[in-house]
């Protein structure tokens, strides 16, 4: 299954950069892509929601259940929608300045081809959303000195 991870270390909680992954009802106001979100269950340490992405004209609606370790981890499961697999995990370890993050996504599309296709432009998307959710950071919770 193809992937692709990152760290990251950001001047922010634990805490504040877990609040802000795990606001799933809000992904639409700042992730590129994102056109809306519909949480269907959300409990402490689980969550059900949907999902639509768009490109112009192409919209997929994904599910997923969330799992939270509150403050350090977020594991999502994919449940239904267009691919064969879409996981991913967060990590949030304090540091002394902020916290570390890190971030992993494994996918499979359905269709071989596409899969080729799009694990060209998987790694830029990748980063777009990783600088999405930074960008969301500086906004609520400002940018320290």
């Amino acid at each position: 299954m193809p992937g692709i991870a990152e760290t990251r270390k950001l001047p922010y909680s634990a805490e504040q950069m877990f609040d802000l992954v795990a606001d799933v009802a809000r992904y639409g106001e700042f992730l590129p892509w994102v056109v809306a979100t519909r949480v269907k269950s959300d409990s402490e340490t689980e969550m059900v929601a949907d999902m639509l992405v768009g490109f112009k004209v192409l919209r997929e609606k994904f599910t997923s259940r969330i799992t939270k370790h509150r403050p350090l981890a977020i594991t999502v499961h994919y449940v239904d929608g267009p691919m064969r697999d879409l996981d991913n995990h967060w990590t949030f370890r304090p540091t002394e300045t902020g916290c570390e993050i890190d971030f992993a996504v494994n996918f499979t599309f359905r269709n071989a081809l596409f899969e080729s296709l799009a694990g060209q432009y998987f790694d830029k998307a990748f980063r777009k959303m990783v600088a999405a959710f930074e960008e969301r950071a500086a906004v609520l919770y400002g940018v320290p000195a």
